[in-house]
């Protein structure tokens, strides 16, 4: 009798194919390429402004043009790092409805933005913001979304644990919540 050793009968020396040969890798590649080509374009919120031809209008556009480029030129004595740090002031307060004294912690926070103080100041100090309206939107969201009482929304608008409003920002708030 002949007894063959051969390697083949239990099917381990079969050739493994590479991975790229197999569907399931392809697969993966499809949905992560997909996924990333949509998460690309589900964020493209541009702003598009039509301009009329009226000779009125071009006059109006004309001279916010050179208003612009004289605050352009006073923008340039003012440093870097302070215009920053009032374009994201200007974010918090719009965004995020936040208190004068949130919008200072957070720019000058070793957590958060980190601008210096004196840039954070800044900002503050150049920041046209009306803060009770600012109140009210933070005092709307606690309402709708968390079901708070008018009291424990006070609480949360005043205090140094949650947004840092005034005494009298939060009772304006308040004031004008409707139920």
């Amino acid at each position: 009798m002949i007894y063959c050793n051969c390697k083949n009968k239990g099917g381990d020396n079969m050739e493994k194919k590479p991975i790229y040969k197999k569907w399931w890798f392809w697969l993966i590649i499809v949905i992560v390429v997909i996924a990333i080509i949509g998460g690309s374009q589900g964020n493209n919120d541009t702003q598009t402004s039509t301009k009329t031809e009226n000779t009125n209008n071009e006059i109006v556009v004309d001279t916010a043009t050179s208003s612009n480029d004289k605050k352009e030129e006073e923008d340039t004595s003012i440093p870097k790092e302070y215009r920053n740090a009032l374009e994201k002031a200007k974010s918090y307060s719009d965004m995020m409805h936040m208190s004068k004294q949130g919008i200072y912690d957070q720019l000058t926070s070793e957590y958060g933005e980190q601008f210096p103080a004196d840039a954070a100041q800044y900002a503050i100090d150049n920041l046209d913001v009306d803060y009770k309206a600012n109140a009210l939107e933070k005092a709307k969201s606690y309402q709708d979304t968390m079901n708070m009482s008018k009291s424990a929304i006070y609480d949360q608008l005043i205090s140094d644990y949650g947004e840092k409003f005034t005494a009298e920002e939060a009772q304006y708030a308040i004031d004008n919540l409707t139920d």
